[in-house]
């Protein structure tokens, strides 16, 4: 995504979810003003970094012009910049959402009156994992960019690590040590998607033994939720998954409409 197209997104998604939340407060005489806008805090996509100015720390500038005195807190991975770079690649993500949500709860301006969060890319999956898993916070816009949140059929193509994932994405230890794979759907292998993969099953609810009410609940509980999908992703594949689609055995996009998760309600 090139980076001027991004900051109008941001112009015109904050505008439209943040300021007039804050415009609708002002007008209670009840509430004190001065605590407003609420704060934000996000995510970045692989292989970008927490901070870096030219992606998230110019995104995190936008935020704060277009709504004066916000809070923003860019998730961080690790002691340094190249070690959050290199968590979007190698971990395990349950431990990353864990220690996510342990971080947050440390840091006042994220207490008290909500959230609103911001994902970009694999970033906006993690936050909406961390939604679903940290009820220590609470969440009131959740807003993704090109997120898989039913995962990919394909890897990233731009990821160093993308053939070894491919090559052995369900074996024990790409399972549990690379990212992406954690996130991996093979359609011609879903069982033993099922019975392999540590993280996205379990957030999407796709083992009814093990499924979390409260996930649903939480994510419920969203004042709002966007999710933007783009028309030319040739990154997350399918780009159906930014809407909770995916594709059959055949490769043909299907649509959260017509998926389990919706009729069941997962």
């Amino acid at each position: 995504m090139k980076m001027h197209c991004a900051l109008l997104l941001l112009n015109l998604l904050f505008a439209l979810l943040l300021t007039t939340r804050a415009v609708d407060a002002a007008s209670d005489h009840s509430i004190d003003t001065s605590d407003l806008p609420l704060p934000v805090v996000i995510w970045h996509g692989m292989g970008d970094t927490c901070c870096d100015n030219n992606t998230m720390g110019a995104i995190a500038q936008t935020i704060k012009d277009e709504l004066p005195g916000v809070f923003v807190h860019s998730v961080k991975l690790g002691p340094s910049e190249g070690a959050d770079r290199n968590a979007g690649f190698f971990g395990n993500l349950n431990s990353q959402v864990d220690s996510v949500c342990s971080d947050l709860t440390k840091i006042p301006q994220l207490q008290g009156r909500g959230i609103n969060m911001m994902g970009f890319s694999q970033g906006g999956l993690f936050l909406r994992a961390l939604i679903e898993r940290c009820p220590s916070i609470s969440a009131r816009v959740l807003v993704t960019f090109g997120s898989p949140h039913s995962g990919v059929a394909r890897v990233p193509e731009c990821a160093s690590e993308g053939d070894l994932a491919a090559r052995g994405v369900y074996s024990w230890y790409v399972r549990d040590h690379v990212i992406q794979a954690q996130y991996f759907k093979d359609p011609l292998r879903l069982d033993q998607y099922l019975q392999h993969n540590i993280f996205l099953p379990d957030i999407n609810g796709e083992i009814a033994e093990h499924r979390d009410k409260a996930y649903g609940e939480r994510i419920r509980a969203l004042e709002k939720m966007v999710l933007v999908r783009f028309s030319e992703d040739n990154m997350i594949y399918p780009a159906a998954s930014s809407w909770f689609g995916f594709v059959d055995e055949s490769g043909n996009e299907t649509s959260l409409h017509e998926s389990q998760m919706y009729a069941e309600d997962w």
